[in-house]
């Protein structure tokens, strides 16, 4: 069942198994949108498209519609486009009933395992074609593994619904728990399905394990086992998102169990729903505010599990006592390490309910439904007072961020004289510019640049981009966009095409793995220079023109670039063409021009920025002319 906490391992079974009914994919793109979620940008036949979303330690499914992107992508996110863009995916797999999901992606003549961590804190983990872990989401070192670059990538141990028949009589008859305690935690169902499995077999669910029929446990899970993956039936509640309903019960036809969880789940951040109108961006006071609240929200989960975890100490009691009171007769006469080595050997008893140990706090993770840290040198109360101590500090953070809350001051109407200027960015120092839809195009200034663009930041879904003329600088489109006659101008503008007083230029196309630095015997490949091989797609007769204007908000910045996409940021802006004055003549005649196109209300917030050194910046190599008539 899913929850507002995660889903479980049933769910996670049928929404794997109609990811699998989509394939054939291919890996398009990858995107990060918070420190935990991810979101795969597939393709299938027929032009199909999916998102998969994995929110590590909670979610996986198919979302509608794709957020908004990030217009700088996380470095996890640059990675995994790195090695997975335009793979091909192989094979979706859960590991048992547990929520551990693994995508395996090939890509030219290696396979990728992509791993998806669904329990605990989650996390997501790139490896190799050995399971050499490349790069995690989130480094992790366990006592029983670790989950760091170079290390062997391995799963926890199989779950009981991997069992032969005699292997799962064998797991009941060494469980102390009751039935569905062992059903719920041991094989890792969940309390409602554990609850269902006794309905099913007739069981009193207090039962102890090892009195029940085991053969007929076994069959009912494997027939729950199967209902996931054959009788997809959603069921949306107020709490809850199941696959099918288990005791019967109505249902959403003709839709998915991914698409039932769609609708289940809040959106993701900048996800809109089909009909809405887009989000407008968030002034600085919407922002803080809606930082506070979800400090809250999270904040209240935290109360929440502390509440859960409170009530579990005490349905588990004599259970706890018994732990702290042995352990802390142990620590008296042996190491922390000896008790461990004692622990790990046990096969019964409550030793079986200890799942880590902290030698240097004397404190034990303990397995009664929830995950407990218990301080064997203290007495239950004093436990219980920890977690009472919690839940009062995340009140007292909740009461600080209401008071946040209520000092945030309504937002005020900006001048430009009080706009923010454009903050410094890596791609500055490259020519560049964003095309109509958004898309960042970056340009080399010197041969050293044309290196580092394509040995650093030239990447799987990206274009390649060179006009056809001696003196060219590369030019790379980060990521897809429909505006290349954009992309074009400013490839032949920034090119010995302008230096040489031409007006138009040709203008070619290719993907990364076309461009190469290894030369035919007996050719020699210079500095800043790239072999290509294979297609190329053309621009012919691109016309040679470079805008150069002020943004007044949200930023002030001097931009440049094509004029289209020049002018969808700016009114004030400026034409060149090649002419016949020097790159430092025409950046004065561009601030002169520029500053009368100002308004004087506005002069005193741009004199910081606009001046000749950053119009120069955008001013191509070689002679130039403002266009008469087409100053805006």
């Amino acid at each position: 069942m899913a929850t507002s906490q995660g889903m479980s391992g049933v769910d996670l079974i049928t929404a794997v198994t109609e990811w699998k009914r989509e394939m054939p994919l291919w890996i398009d793109k990858v995107y990060q949108f918070n420190p935990r979620t991810v979101v795969l940008r597939l393709n299938g036949e027929d032009r199909a498209k999916h998102n998969l979303l994995v929110e590590s330690g909670k979610r996986a499914y198919f979302i509608s519609a794709l957020p908004e992107p990030p217009k700088m992508p996380p470095s996890f996110a640059m990675l995994l486009r790195k090695y997975l863009r335009g793979g091909r995916v192989l094979d979706i797999r859960q590991h048992g009933i547990q929520r551990i999901v693994t995508i395996d992606v090939g890509k030219r003549d290696t396979v990728y395992h992509l791993v998806f961590e669904l329990f605990d804190d989650g996390n997501i983990v790139l490896c190799e074609e050995g399971y050499t872990i490349i790069k995690p989401l989130l480094h992790h070192r366990f006592r029983e593994r670790e989950v760091v670059p170079g290390v062997e990538y391995t799963y926890p141990d199989p779950d009981p619904t991997t069992f032969s028949l005699d292997e799962f009589g064998a797991f009941l008859a060494r469980e102390d728990r009751d039935i569905v305690r062992a059903l719920a935690v041991g094989v890792m169902l969940g309390g409602m399905y554990a609850e269902y499995i006794c309905r099913t077999c007739g069981i009193d669910k207090e039962t102890p394990s090892p009195d029940v029929d085991s053969g007929a446990v076994f069959a009912a899970i494997h027939d729950l086992l199967r209902r996931a993956k054959t009788a997809i039936c959603p069921v949306i509640s107020k709490d809850a998102c199941l696959p099918f309903p288990p005791d019967g019960g109505d249902c959403i036809a003709d839709k998915g169990f991914n698409a039932a969880l769609d609708q289940f789940y809040q959106p993701l951040a900048g996800e809109e729903r089909p009909g809405k109108k887009p989000r407008q961006k968030l002034s600085k006071e919407e922002f803080i505010r809606r930082q506070q609240e979800q400090a809250i929200a999270k904040f209240g989960q935290k109360i929440a599990r502390n509440e859960r975890i409170i009530e579990k100490i005490y349905e588990e009691y004599g259970l706890i006592e018994e732990i702290i009171q042995t352990l802390a007769r142990a620590a008296g006469t042996r190491s922390w390490q000896e008790i461990q080595a004692v622990l790990e050997a046990q096969d019964s008893g409550p030793a079986t309910r200890i799942r880590k140990v902290y030698p240097a706090d004397s404190a034990v993770d303990v397995d009664i439904g929830e995950t407990v840290r218990i301080h064997v040198r203290e007495s239950i109360q004093a436990n219980l007072g920890r977690y009472y101590d919690e839940i009062k500090k995340y009140r007292k953070k909740i009461t600080g961020a209401r008071a946040a809350m209520d000092r945030v001051i309504p937002e005020r109407t900006k001048s430009s004289q009080q706009a923010a200027f454009l903050k410094k960015r890596w791609y500055h120092r490259f020519r560049w510019f964003y095309t109509s839809d958004g898309t960042l195009v970056l340009g080399g200034r010197d041969a050293g640049q044309n290196e580092e663009l394509v040995k650093k930041y030239l990447e799987g879904g990206d274009r390649f981009v060179h006009a056809d003329v001696h003196g060219a600088s590369v030019v790379i489109v980060k990521g897809e966009t429909a505006c290349m006659d954009e992309v074009a101008i400013f490839a032949a503008s920034y090119s010995g095409a302008w230096r040489s007083g031409h007006f138009s230029a040709d203008v070619y196309s290719v993907s990364p793995d076309q461009v190469s630095k290894t030369p035919e015997p007996g050719e020699y490949v210079s500095r800043g220079s790239f072999i290509i091989r294979g297609e190329r797609s053309w621009h012919h007769n691109v016309p040679l023109e470079i805008a150069i204007g002020i943004t007044l908000s949200p930023a002030i910045a001097v931009i440049g670039g094509p004029r289209s996409a020049v002018a969808d940021r700016t009114r004030h802006y400026v034409l060149l063409k090649p002419g016949a004055f020097e790159p430092n003549d025409i950046a004065r005649k561009v601030l002169r021009a520029l500053r009368e196109k100002i308004p004087e209300k506005d002069q005193k917030g741009i004199k910081k920025v606009l001046n000749t050194e950053q119009i120069a910046a955008f001013v191509p190599p070689g002679g130039s002319d403002i266009v008469v008539g087409h100053e805006s």
